[in-house]
């Protein structure tokens, strides 16, 4: 499964693309700034898996602060046999740089 970029992403966005997209953070930071993500916190995960189920087989993009915990979700969702799970790479630090907080 192939990351994402930040440049995609925006595109995908932009386009308004339909994929699930996750924020892996914790609400506090979700608060702070997201990008419109669902959150669903990295610890919480496997108990919302219910809330994926039926997204098995759909593109999925996952974010958090550096690309770290989404890494680590990516994975686990791989491994429960999720087909096209996504990383942002860099994560909301490389969306800030690029875009700023709008």
């Amino acid at each position: 499964m192939i990351d994402i970029t930040t440049e995609e992403l925006k595109q995908k966005l932009d386009n308004k693309e339909d994929f699930v997209f996750i924020d892996v953070r914790e609400p506090h930071e979700y608060e702070q700034f997201n990008l419109g993500a669902q959150l669903i916190p990295l610890g919480t995960l496997p108990h919302q898996l219910d809330q994926l189920e039926e997204h098995k087989e759909k593109e999925i993009i996952i974010h958090c602060r550096s690309g770290a915990r989404s890494g680590n979700a990516k994975n686990y969702l791989a491994q429960l046999g999720y087909k096209n799970v996504r990383n942002l790479l860099g994560g909301v630090l490389r969306w800030i740089d690029l875009y700023g907080r709008d």
